[in-house]
């Protein structure tokens, strides 16, 4: 997609579809009443008609307007509040992308840039709209016997009234089409089949992602060399599956050596099935979605590579499969963890923290300035927060206020969570250091707690994404979340020691 910043008068724009929005009640904005205006007030006459719907998002296609040599006009409605919030915004440029892939529209020219948004500039608003159409643009037909055609849409001008709002447009726009990129990458792995995306395929992607971009290393840890390290937590899980667990680590370099990293850690189980702690048979194909932790990794590696920002970050993902056979890891059984802890083995389906836990432990040796492990980890905080957002946890109240400020920001919500002490005395154990769960109570909690058992003397943030990593039903598909909370953190970062 070519998105472009202009400062073309709504006269001179050549475009299959212009788009503009409008307000319920008189009270309209710049853009808007330039349009109506030239269309001798045919719009206001629409909207009085009730042909235009102004309600938010509302979207109204009108074919029949010419302007110049712009063929179609595009409304989007507003509704009645002003100005609006970031969700609200996100909404309409949402619904703007839907219509304008709904139809054949090569070239589209939107101008929304004198909308007021609570909180937000101009760079925001442009990244908004960049983002809904990147992600809108996906489509998968990977596993299809029947390729869908190219979607219409090749160029947006994103319009803005002043001169002096290119700069701030321009980046608003290359921002929020990388981010979308990442995310449809995100989406793409997450959405691939079990026998397609092993453990093995997420190491051949990383080392495609690195092909031709010397800022990212990339290193490849197989069964025998996370042996020789003491990883028994995570072979555990790998244990009853054929295919063979892989450590991904990629190193993006775009500052100096002495520059200490931040790290991500993501959970890659390939295919879930609980193991011998076996899962329903209803919905278990979802547990192809078990891996969106690291996917949401890999998308923000690719969202970086496109932004080269001047930081240093690594990132290491733990892909196993968790299957049951004659070899796979048993209800009570106890595994020593690369850290040296023990770990009583009590549900085989809480898999997720013992590969993170061993990855945790490795990720120290760069010694890196904060960790954040983003995981698919526990139904129970769908169960507290629902599909809306992701869980937060940290040993840090400074970086989990950042956190959910930035979540906010970017529209990916996350919600701080409670980790006290009281909590851990769930994951006692009789014959371990520590046992694998802590019971029905605050499942998600004590989950995080055992991974804070593996952080200690480090910065540590855990985002469990269960509920928002994708979504089930008629819209069953990944949703490339969380990218942009993890790649607005890491560029809050540049510049800072």
């Amino acid at each position: 997609m070519n998105f472009q910043a202009k400062d073309t008068s709504i006269e001179q724009l050549k475009a299959d579809c212009l788009v503009v929005a409008a307000s319920e009640g008189d009270q309209q904005n710049a853009a808007f009443t330039s349009v109506d205006k030239l269309l001798k007030g045919q719009l206001s006459e629409l909207i009085r008609a009730g042909d235009i719907k102004t309600g938010l998002g509302a979207t109204t296609l009108l074919p029949g307007l010419a302007l110049g040599s712009v063929k179609r006009l595009l409304v989007v409605g507003l509704g009645k509040t002003s100005p609006l919030s970031r969700d609200q915004f996100q909404k309409v440029a949402r619904n703007i992308a839907g219509k304008l892939y709904s139809k054949s529209i090569k070239t589209a020219a939107i101008a929304l840039d004198t909308i007021a948004v609570k909180g937000a500039d101009d760079s925001w608003q442009a990244s908004q709209v960049a983002r809904e159409i990147t992600l809108s643009s996906y489509q998968y037909d990977t596993t299809k016997s029947e390729k869908r055609k190219p979607v219409a849409l090749k160029a947006v001008n994103y319009v803005v009234a002043d001169k002096k709002l290119l700069a701030a447009a321009k980046k608003g726009l290359s921002h929020g089409a990388a981010v979308g990129e990442g995310m449809n990458l995100t989406r793409e792995l997450g959405n691939l089949p079990g026998n397609y995306c092993t453990p093995a395929y997420l190491a051949s992607q990383a080392r495609s992602l690195a092909r031709n971009q010397p800022k990212l290393s990339v290193k490849i840890l197989k069964e025998k060399e996370m042996r020789e390290l003491g990883m028994g937590s995570l072979l555990s899980v790998a244990a009853g599956s054929d295919q063979e667990a892989h450590l991904i680590v990629m190193e993006y370099k775009g500052a100096a050596k002495t520059v200490k990293p931040h790290a991500l850690v993501g959970k890659g189980i390939t295919f879930d099935s609980g193991g011998i702690s076996l899962k329903p048979g209803l919905g278990m194909d979802e547990m192809k979605f078990d891996m969106c932790g690291a996917a949401s990794v890999f998308g923000a590696m690719k969202t970086l590579l496109t932004l080269a920002p001047a930081i240093n970050v690594v990132a290491v993902v733990a892909a196993a499969e968790n299957m049951p056979n004659g070899k796979a890891t048993k209800p009570g059984d106890v595994i020593t963890s690369m850290s040296g802890k023990t770990i009583e083995v009590l549900n085989t389906d809480a898999e997720g923290r013992l590969i993170l836990c061993d990855a945790l432990t490795y990720v120290e040796r760069f010694k890196p300035q904060s960790i954040i492990d983003i995981a698919t980890l526990t139904g129970a905080c769908i169960v507290a927060l629902g599909k809306h957002m992701s869980g937060l946890y940290s040993n840090d109240d400074a970086m989990a206020g950042e956190l959910a400020q930035l979540s906010q920001a970017v529209c990916d919500k996350a919600w701080h969570m409670p980790m006290g002490d009281e909590y851990q005395k769930q994951l006692d154990s009789n014959f371990a250091d520590i046992a694998n769960i802590g019971g029905p109570h605050g499942g998600s909690i004590t989950a995080a707690c055992f991974l804070s058992r593996f952080t200690e003397g480090f910065t540590w943030a855990h985002l469990d994404i269960a509920g928002v990593a994708w979504h089930s039903g008629n819209l069953k598909g990944a949703t490339g979340r969380p990218v942009p909370l993890l790649v607005e953190y890491m560029l809050s970062k540049v510049g800072k020691k």
